[in-house]
């Protein structure tokens, strides 16, 4: 077994592994980064990225379907369904050789192979002939990811039954689909099959779609979809599946009341795994709580110069998360403790349409903790950007402190509602007041205004609405 010793090495290149090899390397470590697949890893390759092609599909074929209310005479559309799919194999492909590229400009060494930690800072690394190399190390970031979570007794064929990652190489569009599981991941897939033509079935065991998101945008985004024609049940659990040749059967239960489904395709969308079960943890002394990896607020494990980052740690299981703690971790390893993770400031996105985004407390969060609070809210309806561009659905809704005004949570149901987020990150890291926020000019007409009315409204303060 050959063997040889690195400086830095980062186990996964993900959105948070490519980053903290960057950042790294930027600071003067010798870094190498090792990968088992295509550089840029779930995100990238299978998730945020080609999702987001096939979303952008969705739209323009929506918008192409509504071009007559500006003026324009649309005929003959029709959807070339293998070639939405080839796009975002493209987009992916593309992305992933612009990593290739980082890795190159930041003279980072990309190690193909499997990794598996073991005592002594060491780490075995298996390629694809079936050689294996051990590496000493100085430091390690661990970026392992997830993996789709499975439905006990469920068995993914890619044909009829599917997770995410092969819904992804999918060239049929569905009939008839069912989609298990109503966060990000399964209203996005279930917005985009819906509007191409599908028939769909959108299916969550917890009261409301999005779990995590402000009850009140849920349910707002729910009637959306059901006022389009999708049918969506809550508190609904799912069972009895079987596939018998192309067809998917199986019985939805709400409460006392039992259903039976039947259709051609169904999305398995229960959230992931953490990928820390295979890659030698307990060789080292590393823990896990329910398969997480504990850490502090500078990602460290509790043994040393290890440390863990994104989808195998605590917290919202985000790409954007993740490569903020791979910065922070990178830093950290190079002696540098400047900032520590402030978990409660991610902003979270759902890119359906209307899109979904939020950060900061719910407004239910805010009354278990028994803050006193105001809510400001704002349609979209009355923005006169929103109006111009025919998008005035959705709304607004920030809650403030109700003595200082201090922002606790921005929640956002819109066409843009993911990149009107950011101000939203921005306000709260800087512990901004609704009165300040009120105070700064917005350009006018824009979809940021919605910010600075509803901020407004939530100091009794409004202008425009």
């Amino acid at each position: 077994m050959a063997s040889e010793q690195k400086d830095l090495i980062v186990l996964g290149s993900g959105p948070g592994g490519y980053v903290a090899a960057i950042r790294a390397a930027q600071l003067g470590r010798n870094v190498s980064i090792v990968e088992r697949d295509a550089l840029g890893g779930i995100c990238l390759n299978w998730g945020c990225i080609p999702s987001k092609s096939l979303l952008r599909a969705a739209q323009l074929y929506t918008d192409m379907q509504h071009a007559a209310d500006f003026g324009f005479t649309t005929e003959g559309i029709r959807v070339d369904f293998p070639r939405v799919m080839e796009r975002s194999r493209e987009v992916a492909g593309k992305l992933s050789n612009g990593v290739s590229y980082l890795m190159k400009k930041n003279k980072v060494e990309v190690i193909k192979g499997t990794g598996s930690l073991d005592s002594g800072n060491r780490l075995h690394v298996r390629d694809a002939a079936g050689k294996t190399t051990t590496y000493s190390f100085k430091d390690i970031i661990i970026a392992t990811g997830a993996r789709p979570r499975p439905l006990p007794g469920v068995e993914v064929d890619g044909e009829v039954l599917h997770t995410y990652r092969t819904a992804l190489e999918y060239k049929r569009l569905p009939q008839k689909l069912l989609v298990v599981g109503a966060g990000a991941i399964g209203v996005e897939f279930a917005y985009f099959f819906h509007s191409l033509g599908a028939q769909v079935t959108l299916v969550e065991m917890l009261p409301q779609i999005l779990p995590v998101e402000d009850t009140e945008i849920a349910k707002s985004l729910e009637k959306v979809f059901v006022k389009r024609g999708m049918t969506v049940k809550t508190g609904c659990a799912v069972g009895d599946i079987k596939v018998s040749g192309k067809t998917l059967t199986c019985v939805l239960r709400q409460g006392d009341k039992e259903e039976k489904w039947t259709g051609d395709c169904g999305l398995m969308a229960i959230g992931v795994l953490p990928n820390t079960d295979s890659i030698g943890l307990e060789n080292v002394g590393i823990s896990t709580e329910r398969g997480f990896i504990p850490v502090d607020e500078f990602l460290q494990t509790e043994v040393p110069h290890h440390f863990a980052i994104g989808d195998i740690v605590h917290g919202p299981q985000l790409a954007h998360k993740a490569s903020h703690e791979g910065i922070v971790a990178a830093e950290a390893a190079c002696g540098k403790f400047g900032h520590g993770m402030a978990y409660d400031n991610i902003p979270s996105c759902t890119y359906c349409q209307p899109q979904v985004a939020s950060v900061g407390l719910t407004e239910e969060a805010c009354k278990e903790k028994g803050l006193k609070y105001r809510v400001g809210k704002v349609p979209f309806s009355a923005i006169g950007k929103a109006i111009a561009i025919g998008e005035p659905e959705g709304m607004i809704k920030v809650i403030i402190d109700q003595d200082i005004g201090e922002v606790l949570g921005v929640h956002i149901l819109h066409a843009e509602a993911t990149e009107l987020i950011a101000e939203a990150g921005i306000i709260r890291s800087h512990e901004g007041v609704a009165a300040s926020v009120k105070d700064t000019i917005h350009p006018h007409p824009t979809l940021s205004e919605s910010m600075m009315e509803a901020m407004a409204v939530a100091i009794g303060e409004p202008i425009n609405f």
